[in-house]
């Protein structure tokens, strides 16, 4: 596999960032986002965006290529209640949660008021498709392309460089990448540097949302931080190992923080 290339961006959101675990998140409101990854659009430097949520923390424990992407974001937001609760015993807490399916639409309406040309790339064949053409009716975004790839992040360039080429062909200011995690931010990180002046986002089910083809908690759940709940319920084959086992050590890390902030333990 060939090494990630780091951003170029030196894009700062100005605002205090919470570690927790491996991870670093930034201390924004929805709207900040919003604000902020509009102003690094606009910079036109590069650099990507992630959505930090509970089975994120539990990844980088162990995944040092994602735990690596992630420690190159130029954005870092949180996609979960449990941190975003968490975060209030903390040093610098977390205003709100904020969902990488949410960021969509705003940026879309953003992009059309700018004139922002966008690329989809991901999710199941003709999804990514439905999707350009709900926004573009929806808010006259210009998606100037869609793909859904076969994407492996441990093929190395010769992999990757079709993809990539397709999209510079295209030179989009914004990339949608709906892959999933752990892949999408691990071949996000490993491409960031030939994407040019792009700007890529993580948004994982994001475009089954939007096309219908996967069904979205409730608000009402998901502000109770119970959408893993409600996701599970729904893909319980797909996601009982994600939610049952793996996050299951979220809790291991929250003690651990919380002993070495109070002086338990050095780090």
């Amino acid at each position: 596999m060939s090494a990630a290339t780091p951003s170029t961006s030196t894009f700062s959101t100005g605002r205090p960032r919470l570690r927790i675990g491996q991870l670093t998140i930034d201390q924004l409101t929805f709207d900040d986002a919003v604000q902020q990854i509009g102003r690094l659009v606009d910079q036109r430097e590069g650099g990507y965006v992630f959505t930090a949520n509970v089975d994120h923390v539990v990844l980088a424990e162990d995944n040092v290529p994602f735990r690596d992407a992630y420690s190159r974001a130029t954005i870092s937001v949180v996609d979960g209640m449990p941190i975003v609760w968490a975060s209030k015993a903390m040093d610098v807490p977390l205003p709100e949660r904020i969902a990488g399916s949410d960021l969509i639409l705003p940026l879309m309406k953003m992009g059309a008021e700018r004139k922002w040309r966008v690329y989809l790339l991901g999710a199941g064949p003709g999804v990514a498709e439905k999707v350009a053409g709900i926004v573009r009716e929806k808010y006259g975004v210009e998606v100037v392309g869609w793909d859904s790839p076969m994407v492996r992040t441990d093929a190395g360039d010769a992999q990757n460089d079709p993809i990539v080429a397709k999209i510079r062909e295209k030179d989009p200011h914004l990339l949608f990448v709906a892959l999933g995690s752990p892949k999408q931010e691990v071949w996000i990180s490993q491409v960031a540097g030939k994407l040019g002046p792009t700007v890529a986002i993580g948004i994982g089910a994001g475009f089954d949302f939007i096309a219908g083809t996967a069904k979205r908690a409730p608000q009402w759940i998901s502000r109770a931080g119970f959408e893993w709940l409600y996701r599970l319920a729904n893909e319980p084959k797909r996601l009982w190992r994600r939610y049952i086992l793996n996050d299951s050590r979220f809790a291991t890390i929250l003690l651990r923080e919380f002993w070495q902030r109070t002086g338990g333990k050095p780090e």
